[in-house]
């Protein structure tokens, strides 16, 4: 069975060899791209969307006016602190289980943290040590336990 690559992965592809080879942020232009790919415009949009957000380490910035430029770059992990401190940053009050194992994962594959850690990170914010947390404060609780031990790595 051969397996044909979707217009999503060809397009995320496409955009990391970008950050690659520009080895920093790169501008894009929604309706170029989409022309580019023979696509409409909301394809790009869910590839970045879905694709490109600070869960998976990057930065995503939209600027208006000119056709619509996105500015695209991988967010440093040379300075484990300011990676955390982003992360913690952007997080926001509460945080569901898939998004911390995403968060978690990717500090992995980046190698920012070991494989215990991970395992760690993991157990802490795993629905089953928040059993006791009523429901409509699990995911508060959540992002609360990951950003205190985010910031204990760091310090």
């Amino acid at each position: 069975m051969i397996k044909v690559a979707r217009l999503s992965d060809i397009i995320e592809d496409f955009i990391k060899d970008m950050i690659k080879e520009a080895e920093g942020p790169v501008e894009i232009q929604r309706n170029e791209l989409a022309s580019y790919f023979n696509c409409v415009p909301s394809q790009i949009n869910y590839v970045i969307s879905t694709r490109f957000s600070s869960e998976k380490g990057y930065f995503v910035e939209s600027k208006r006016g000119g056709g619509g430029h996105i500015s695209i770059s991988r967010m440093s992990t040379d300075k484990p602190y300011d990676y955390f401190m982003h992360i913690i940053l952007s997080m926001g009050d509460e945080i569901s289980k898939h998004s911390a194992d995403i968060y978690i994962e990717n500090f992995e594959d980046l190698n920012i943290i070991s494989q215990s850690d991970r395992k760690l990170l993991k157990a802490a914010v795993n629905d089953n040590s928040l059993k006791s947390v009523p429901v409509i404060l699990k995911d508060k609780v959540r992002a609360d336990i990951l950003k205190n031990m985010l910031m204990k790595m760091i310090i």
